[in-house]
């Protein structure tokens, strides 16, 4: 049976480019990986966080747009995005989420405490502290790598039909059911990061696609070998995957399960450093090559944007 590892990345929409970098970058301290352009609108960035290397189950990435609509986070998307955390570093990202002025509270499910909170487009974000997944040695301002965001916890799928998605999850992308609590089902992949993931029972409001809002949640596929067999499998199952398109980073293939939520499947390979050195990641503009010859103009047209580290930690 074809089975994940987990999360590959998230997908988000955001209204500006620069307060998302401020925020993931300059707050939670994760890296800005790579600073692209979405190959289907050139006109809008793509952003990509992640830890040091941008590995896989650490990735979440955005296309920030400023003319699009408020969202509306409800059924037919993913709602709530995870984050782990070490183990005693609570207290840290209280103080920190204090300083910034950002409001929070406590929820506990499955046995686990999470900080809950939005970023300023309104995504909702969970951090949760677990002692799986390797350490970020990724250092940002002030959050080193001893409270350091490890990567993805998981996702909540806010589904229109929850019991469909659940039979996607543990039929088609091989994840195991682990048991319901509160009204919620929970699923869990092998992996150490981006391995839990939660469908809500109880009824939402329908989610209208906009700014603050999770556009679709990508899976691991070891290879290109392994996307084809899914494919071949959604095909079978009438699911009507897209072609296999080249991200340059990642090959990928997309598909809506019947809950309304839209699926992707990633390649791991190649990775973020197939067209920039590790150190260098984030650094610069990277535009596939039929982009190149109109570099000039994307970059006349795409608002000047960096990493920084914030005054609040100078």
């Amino acid at each position: 049976m074809l089975k994940t590892a987990g999360i590959h990345h998230l997908t988000a929409m955001v209204n500006d480019a620069q307060r998302t970098i401020d925020f993931y970058a300059g707050v939670l301290g994760l890296r800005l990986v790579k600073k692209t352009i979405n190959f289907d609108r050139p006109e809008v960035y793509h952003l990509y966080f992640g830890n040091e290397q941008g590995q896989p189950g650490t990735i979440i990435t955005f296309f920030p747009w400023e003319k699009q609509l408020k969202g509306r986070i409800g059924t037919g998307q993913a709602g709530v995005i995870s984050f782990a955390v070490p183990k005693g570093s609570f207290l840290f990202w209280e103080n920190r989420l204090r300083k910034y002025g950002i409001r929070y509270s406590s929820s506990k499910r499955f046995g686990e405490t999470s900080l809950q909170l939005n970023d300023p487009d309104g995504l909702k974000l969970e951090l949760t502290e677990r002692e799986e997944g390797p350490v970020n040695h990724w250092g940002f301002g002030e959050v080193k790598a001893d409270h350091a965001v490890k990567g993805f916890g998981g996702v909540t799928l806010f589904s229109a039909k929850p019991h469909k998605t659940a039979e996607v999850l543990e039929d088609m992308l091989g994840l195991e059911c682990k048991g319901d609590e509160e009204g919620f089902l929970r699923f869990k992949s092998a992996a150490s990061l981006g391995n839990t993931i939660d469908i809500k029972l109880t009824p939402s409001v329908r989610g209208l696609m906009g700014a603050g809002t999770i556009h679709h949640v990508a899976w691991r596929a070891a290879d290109e070998e392994v996307q084809e067999r899914w494919r071949t499998l959604l095909l079978q199952k009438e699911y009507n995957p897209t072609e296999i398109k080249d991200r340059s980073y990642f090959k990928a293939l997309y598909f809506h399960e019947e809950g309304g939520i839209l699926f992707e499947i990633a390649t791991d390979p190649p990775g973020f450093t197939a067209d920039e050195p590790a150190d260098e990641l984030g650094e610069n503009l990277m535009l596939p090559s039929w982009l190149e010859p109109k570099r000039e103009e994307l970059e006349r047209t795409l608002p000047p944007v960096k990493a920084r580290v914030l005054e609040e930690d100078l």
